[in-house]
């Protein structure tokens, strides 16, 4: 029986971050992986998805061209050629993760990892033994309940990232952030896409400000949008059967997007023969990501909390120095949402609505892209950006943005947040100009 000090079941974000910190801190460390090491996101996910989206809006840009004072001949884009480039930027990150994990002293075991007691666990014949353990299995695309999901042409994002031809047409169940980016990817190549969302709007818990917007934007860009609708069935010719306001609709693509979230990985994990409980495939943890067994801790997807890369990275450090002894916590007053739409969308903290819930005394400003000399530079003049405070501290309490290059300034949000800051000291702060970020 191979024996460590820190087991990490998992190498997603959360998990190959945990390895290396753990690592790092002195520990004797053995990460567990049975697909590809940086998970989902790295492998099925946010990279390629991004990698994808890029492509895909520098092809749209080419058709304003003519308004930049550029002229150009006849162009087309080759979805193959662009799947091939995606598929070269996740092989060689995911090269990095191998290099970091292993550099870092700790061992890479490959397969599915099972466990069978509260400090014992088997890959395959083999078994381990470990005095802590930081469960990071990840999630999986969710199916929902309707007649027609098992079709050919009906795609889970696994599906569509795995694609190397481009639909000529797409419905997109689910208005969520995953089915709004590839409504995006589509669109962007000129191709008819149909959401069909149950909920009131797309994107349902943002900000409505971002909601509208970005609904608005998007059917001026051709797509069309069904929010408050039940799908009842997928019928042959891949149409999609929906409900809305009493009326029975349809949607036809040449393939169907499955946009309706994802479900935690941990049917197979042995949680009972470890005493680890869990409510509905979630671990349930504390701050310090400790499950109710002591010494086994849980990260990422599977703990329900956010699923999002960067907070399994954050679960995953926090994990690994409790592992090693200490007594950290996860603090999530300030988690950035970022979606990778034309133009893009990043949040921070509470929108007005869950400020005003939470007793505050709001203020809020708002201030249009349009007025902004760089946006208006790069062609890009759409979109706001928003800020939450406390109306008697002036401590910042949200930030939305729609603006170009959104997600790369938020972080300055975040901080704010964080920190306690206010409108004030962020306002008299200098700002480079002209920046989209001013």
């Amino acid at each position: 029986m191979r024996q460590y000090e820190v087991a990490v079941l998992g190498g997603g974000p959360g998990g190959y971050t945990a390895a290396i910190r753990a690592g790092q801190l002195g520990k004797k460390t053995v990460l567990v992986e049975k697909r590809d090491l940086g998970g989902t996101c790295l492998n099925r996910g946010c990279i390629p998805t991004k990698a994808l989206l890029h492509s895909a809006e520098a092809y749209h840009q080419l058709g304003s061209a003519k308004s930049l004072g550029i002229t150009l001949g006849e162009y087309s884009f080759q979805y193959k050629k662009m799947a091939r480039r995606k598929d070269k930027v996740v092989k060689q990150l995911r090269s990095g993760v191998e290099s970091l994990v292993s550099g870092h002293g700790a061992d890479i075991v490959r397969g599915e990892a099972v466990l069978t007691g509260p400090h014992t666990f088997r890959v395959g014949e083999e078994e381990f033994e470990a005095e802590q353990l930081i469960l990071a299995t990840g999630s999986v695309p969710a199916s929902i309940p309707v007649p027609g999901t098992d079709k050919p042409g009906v795609l889970n994002s696994d599906g569509v990232l795995a694609l190397e031809e481009c639909p000529e047409s797409v419905v997109i169940i689910g208005g969520g952030v995953i089915g709004v980016e590839f409504a995006t990817l589509f669109c962007d190549l000129g191709k008819p896409v149909t959401i069909v969302e149950m909920l009131p709007s797309i994107l349902y818990g943002n900000d409505p400000d971002v909601c509208s917007t970005m609904t608005g934007l998007l059917q001026d860009r051709g797509v069309t949008i069904h929010t408050g609708a039940k799908v009842l069935e997928i019928q042959d010719g891949l149409t999609c059967v929906f409900e809305k306001e009493g009326q029975t609709l349809t949607a036809q693509g040449q393939i169907v997007i499955l946009a309706t979230g994802r479900r935690p990985e941990t049917a197979n994990l042995g949680l009972e023969a470890a005493g680890v409980e869990a409510q509905r495939g979630f671990v349930t943890v504390d701050d310090e990501m400790r499950t109710n067994v002591p010494h086994i801790y849980a990260i990422g997807d599977i703990t329900g909390r956010q699923q999002l890369a960067h907070v399994a990275t954050a679960q995953g450090i926090v994990a690994a120095h409790n592992a090693a002894g200490e007594h950290r916590k996860m603090d999530y007053s300030a988690v950035p949402g970022c979606i990778y739409t034309t133009p893009e969308i990043a949040c921070v903290g509470l929108t007005e609505e869950k400020a005003k819930e939470a007793g505050y005394q709001v203020k809020a400003g708002r201030f249009s892209v349009m007025g902004n000399g760089r946006s208006l530079a790069v062609a890009c003049p759409d979109g706001f950006a928003k800020v939450v405070a406390d109306e008697k501290t002036g401590r910042i309490l949200g930030c939305h943005v729609v603006a170009a290059y959104a997600t790369e300034f938020i972080s300055e949000a975040v901080l704010a947040i964080r920190h306690g800051l206010t409108v004030e000291q962020l306002g008299q702060t200098i700002h480079a100009h002209p920046t989209v970020s001013e």
